[in-house]
C-alpha cells in the first residue's frame, strides 16, 4: 500500500510513527511546504519526503490530511481528483463538506474523519454503561490546557490554534462533543458562559462554562479553556445507580461499587505516551482510529463522518455567538 501524509506538524509525524508500526510493509511519503520538516521526517521515519504534492511520482491509494484545518476542504478534493482515499484529521470548519462528500462517492472512494475520543477505551466503557443504565444522567466535564503548552516549540501565532477561526476553544469542543453526544444523546439546548482569563494577545475567549442539555433527558456541565496549566480531563457521571470518574488516562477510570461502597478501577486499555505531550494525550486511541479507517475501507461503516461533523460544528457555532 502506497500511503502519504500531507502536513508533517506534531500530528502528521504521529500519523506516521502510528501507520509505520501497522502497515510496516506500506510505502509512506511525506509532505510539507517547510523543508525542515521534510528533513526531519525522512531522517527520523526513513520515509521519502516532498515539497508539494504535485512532487509525487508514484501512484498513492490513501491520503492522511495533517495540515492545519483551514486548508483541509481543497487539499481533500485535491486528493480525491486523483482518486486516492482520504484520512482528514479534525477540520474545525465544514469548508467543501458537501462537494467533497459528492466528489468521494462519485469516485467510489472513502473519506473518512478523524474523531479520536471516539476509539478510547474508557469512552467507549462510560457510553456502554450509560446506555445499559437506561436512565438519564448528570454529568460534569473539564477540558483544559495553557495554549502556549501544547506545542511549546511552536511560535504561537504560526499555530492554527491562535487563529479564531480555528482557535483552541473550538477544537476542544469540536474533539469532545462527539463523543459526548454519542454517549449522553443528541444535544438539544446549550447555555453559555465565556471568558477571558488570560493576558495572552488572542481574538476569541479562552474559557467555556456550557451547561448542555440531550435528548433523552441527561443533563452536563463542560468547561473548555486554554487557561489552565494543568493539563486536565476530568470526568464525573452520575444518576442514582450509577456513578463513573475519569481523570484523563485508562488507569485512572472508576466506577463506584454500589453492593460494597468501594470506588473500583476499571481496566480501559492502555497508555502509550509519546515523550513532550501532556499525558492525556494517548497514542493508543489514535493507533485504534488507524485501525478503523483501515477497516472502513474493506466496507466497514464508520462511527463517525463528515454528516454528523457538520452537525456538531453548527452546535460548535451556536455557543460561540451566544
Amino acid at each position: 500500500m502506497n500511503l502519504c501524509v500531507i502536513g508533517l506538524g506534531s500530528m502528521g509525524k504521529r500519523r506516521i510513527r502510528l501507520l509505520k508500526k501497522i502497515l510496516p510493509d506500506a510505502v509512506i511519503t511525506g509532505i510539507d511546504q517547510n523543508p525542515e520538516r521534510v528533513r526531519y521526517v525522512t531522517e527520523e521515519y526513513k520515509v521519502t519526503g516532498y515539497g508539494s504534492l504535485e512532487e509525487i511520482k508514484e501512484r498513492q491509494d490513501c491520503a492522511f490530511v495533517c495540515t492545519p484545518p483551514q486548508f483541509h476542504g481543497a487539499l481533500i478534493r485535491e486528493c480525491l481528483l486523483k482518486d486516492w482515499h482520504v484520512f482528514s484529521e479534525i477540520n474545525l470548519v465544514d469548508d467543501l463538506y458537501e462537494e467533497n462528500q459528492k466528489l468521494a462517492r462519485e469516485r467510489g472512494k472513502v473519506l473518512f474523519l478523524s474523531s479520536t475520543p471516539l476509539y478510547r477505551a474508557e469512552m467507549q466503557y462510560i457510553e456502554r454503561r450509560v446506555k445499559e443504565s437506561k436512565k438519564p444522567c448528570a454529568y460534569q466535564y473539564h477540558v483544559g490546557q495553557y495554549l502556549p503548552d501544547w506545542h511549546p516549540w511552536d511560535n504561537l501565532k504560526d499555530f492554527f490554534v491562535s487563529r479564531k477561526e480555528t482557535n483552541g476553544c473550538r477544537e476542544f469542543l469540536a474533539i469532545e462533543l462527539p463523543w459526548i453526544q454519542n454517549t449522553f444523546g443528541k444535544i438539544k439546548e446549550v447555555h453559555v458562559v465565556k471568558r477571558r482569563l488570560t493576558e495572552l494577545s488572542l481574538d476569541f475567549p479562552d474559557t467555556y462554562l456550557l451547561q448542555l442539555e440531550h435528548e433523552g433527558g441527561s443533563a452536563g456541565n463542560v468547561t473548555v479553556d486554554v487557561v489552565s496549566r494543568q493539563a486536565v480531563r476530568r470526568l464525573e457521571v452520575f444518576h442514582e445507580g450509577l456513578y463513573l470518574r475519569w481523570e484523563g488516562r485508562p488507569d485512572l477510570l472508576y466506577e463506584k461499587n454500589l453492593s460494597t461502597g468501594a470506588l473500583e478501577q476499571v481496566q480501559a486499555g492502555e497508555q502509550i505516551q509519546q515523550p513532550g505531550y501532556a499525558e492525556v494525550i494517548n497514542e493508543a486511541a489514535y493507533e485504534r482510529e488507524i485501525g478503523e479507517f483501515l477497516a472502513v475501507l474493506s466496507g466497514k461503516v464508520p462511527v463517525y463522518g463528515f454528516e454528523e461533523d457538520r452537525e456538531i460544528l453548527k452546535v460548535i457555532d451556536r455557543i460561540e455567538k451566544e
